[in-house]
């Protein structure tokens, strides 16, 4: 039996992040993965669906290749070579994360993982059953897909992400039930390649966690790429067809199409951990820890989905090296403060900290700043002017609160509107930046200048 002082149980953005963290500080580590290193993100969710995006936005620029004078008589959508593509990335990926492990000495386990005791755990692998001694775990399980009974999820018809992106080819029309984050990204992706799509949410409108100007202005963007969105509208039923599926609203309506997508949520995963054993209860449905990543067992830590904190691969990496930092001695607390939120739709969509209407329930008296990409010079030559930047600032001292994009390169952009509530600067501070000509980056420049009214082409 080998004996570590860290074992951890997930090789995804968390786990394996984790690993290398503590191999950097000197710690004897061991990684237990029961299926692909680099979990959920990278074989089934940010980095596959990422890569469908950069073939969408090839197809993107065909279509308006004439406005740049580049005449394109026809070209076809190719959905066998666009999966393979998206599966290279992947794979290429995965043999990097691989090759990490194997530089910096840490001992991969493939199995699955239990307790036996809060520092023995039982790894089932294909022939043999082994046992790993540890002085400290970290569970780093990720997440799946949420289903629901009247759904009749079948992974043929009713589908997950995972599903979706095996495809073998692209249906005709797809129905899509949740107007989040993974909803709204298949949205766009699918219907740039031809694929009739309806959106449906039982909320009020389309991403209904970002700021309500972000979410209306994609909301145009939607109805300009022909995307049916039906908000407000609770789908009680779906059920598989001969021809495909039928979901029935709570109001008798019937929609029809060949495949019908499940993006209502993800929920945590630590099924077959065996908690029992150690006196670990899960709190509906996810693993409770503190500010320090430890759970309520001493020398039992979690991070990433299963914690239910916040789903979002960067933060799963950064509790990751603060757990191992704890547990090597070093008492840091996680911080959430300053978190931000990339979602790859068309235009993209990006934010930290504060909405307007999160800063005004606060008591913060708010001053607002906003400038559209259609004043921006790059855009306009990219022939990407649909979106602005809006930042949210206080104002009694002009301090940074909040920032908030559609548009090109959002997920780029919040970066620097991260660092400066991270900082706490104020728009003035920012302003004060020389910012480059001519750059996406000017708009997050012009939209500080007009939260104090000085914006130059606003």
């Amino acid at each position: 039996m080998k004996e570590y002082q860290i074992a951890i149980i997930g090789g995804g953005p968390g786990g394996y992040v984790a690993a290398i963290k503590a191999v950097q500080l000197g710690a004897n580590v061991c990684l237990i993965e029961k299926e692909q290193l680099g979990g959920t993100c990278l074989n089934w969710g940010c980095i596959p669906t990422k890569a469908l995006t950069a073939s969408c936005d090839v197809v993107r620029n065909i279509k308006n290749a004439r406005r740049f004078g580049v005449k394109v008589n026809d070209f076809e959508i190719d959905w066998t070579n666009i999966s393979r593509n998206k599966d290279r990335s992947v794979r290429q990926l995965v043999k990097g994360v691989e090759y990490l492990m194997e530089k910096n000495q840490i001992d991969l386990i493939s199995g699955t993982a239990s307790f036996k005791d809060k520092d023995l755990l039982q790894v089932e692998q294909e022939d043999e059953t082994v046992e790993v001694k540890a002085e400290n775990v970290i569970i780093a399980t990720g997440s799946k897909p949420l289903t629901l009974d009247p759904f009749n999820y079948d992974g043929e018809k009713i589908v997950t992400s995972k599903e979706l992106l095996a495809l073998e080819e692209l249906p005709e029309s797809l129905l899509i039930v949740g107007a989040g984050v993974i909803g709204t990204e298949f949205a766009s992706i699918f219907a740039t390649l031809g694929v009739k799509v309806t959106v449906v949410d039982v909320m009020s409108r389309l991403l209904p966690m970002e700021d309500q100007e972000i979410s209306a202005n994609l909301a145009r963007a939607f109805r300009r790429a022909r995307i049916d969105v039906q908000t407000e509208k609770e789908i009680s039923q779906i059920e598989r067809t001969e021809a495909g599926i039928i979901a029935t609203l709570a109001d008798g309506e019937e929609l029809e199409a060949d495949l019908a997508l499940l993006a209502i949520g993800r929920v945590p995963y630590a099924e077959g951990l065996n908690l029992d054993a150690i006196g670990l209860e899960l709190e509906d449905g996810a693993i409770k820890v503190d500010q320090y990543l430890e759970t309520e067992v001493d020398g039992v830590y979690a991070i990433g989905d299963v914690t239910d904190e916040i789903q979002l691969a960067h933060v799963a990496s950064k509790q990751g090296m603060v757990a191992v930092e704890n547990i090597l001695g070093d008492k840091k607390e996680m911080d959430y403060s300053v978190v931000p939120n990339t979602i790859f739709t068309h235009p993209e969509v990006a934010s930290v900290g504060m909405t307007e209407k999160e800063a005004k329930e606060q008591g913060i008296e708010v001053e607002i700043g906003k400038f559209d990409f259609k004043g921006n010079g790059k855009a306009v030559t990219l022939n990407e002017t649909q979106g602005l930047v809006k930042i949210v600032a206080d104002g009694e001292d002009g301090t940074i609160v909040g920032g908030h994009i559609v548009g090109p390169h959002a997920s780029d952009l919040i970066h620097e509107l991260a660092l400066a509530l991270q900082q706490e600067l104020t728009v003035e501070e920012v302003t004060e930046m020389i910012h480059a000509h001519p750059t996406l980056a000017e708009a997050v420049l012009e939209a500080a200048e007009d939260t104090i009214g000085d914006a130059i082409h606003g």
